[in-house]
């Protein structure tokens, strides 16, 4: 008998990936850096939607959903991004303490 199998493998890795997207996203100011760690908990979240459907034998529901993520996943990236060039163009770096001065 194995002492983990696939599954459980997957699980840890997942959050692993959660926990490691929400320290960057928790311990820097760099807006690059809390995209980066949003996109790396997406993914991990993402993969808990294919171990669910693999668990499940329900492949194409599971499938559908990652779709959706991914959808959501691109337009929170693209979003952020934006976000992130106007802030360099208004202060000359990406801290996001510098949110907190923008009027509008």
């Amino acid at each position: 008998m194995e002492l983990f199998t696939w599954e459980t493998n997957m699980l840890i890795v997942g959050f692993l990936m959660i926990l490691a997207g929400c320290y960057c996203m928790i311990r820097t100011y760099h807006m690059l850096k809390i995209i980066i760690g949003v996109e790396v908990a997406m993914k991990a979240v993402t993969m808990f939607l294919i171990l669910a459907g693999r668990i499940n034998g329900n492949m194409d529901l599971s499938q559908a959903f990652v779709v959706t993520v991914i959808v959501i996943e691109v337009i929170v990236a693209v979003v952020f991004a934006g976000v992130t060039i106007g802030l360099y163009k208004k202060y000359g770096n990406m801290d996001i303490r510098n949110l907190t001065q923008l009027k509008g």
